[in-house]
């Protein structure tokens, strides 16, 4: 059975996921616009606790299009290789440099 605290982490996962499966192909969004987009703006973190978990998801995640408020690929040691996040961000054709989205700023969907 789980605890008041487990099932409102759950239900924060779940909502983070919903947001995730919005992003379309080509695209990239940040865990602080995901956080801030469920009122929960100091809540980045969690964002990503929530991408990580989605591997256990019941549905395909698109955990890849989520980068942080540079570009940058920072949860790229969470796909079990560490070029597996390009590598998918690279199949809906957006350029990674460096362990960053090459024109991040054109490519940012905004979840608001």
């Amino acid at each position: 059975m789980k605890s008041k605290k487990e099932e409102k982490q759950q239900d924060f996962f779940e909502m983070v996921w919903e947001i995730v499966k919005k992003i379309p192909p080509g695209r990239v969004t940040t865990y602080g616009a995901i956080a801030n987009f469920l009122g929960a703006r100091y809540s980045a973190r969690m964002v990503g606790y929530a991408l990580n978990a989605s591997k256990h998801a019941n549905e395909f995640i698109p955990a890849h299009r989520v980068v942080n408020r540079n570009g940058v690929l920072t949860g790229k040691h969470h796909f079990g290789s560490i070029y597996a996040m390009e590598s998918l961000l690279r199949m809906e054709g957006i350029e990674v440099e460096d362990d960053k989205v090459v024109r991040f700023k054109a490519l940012f969907w905004d979840p608001m």
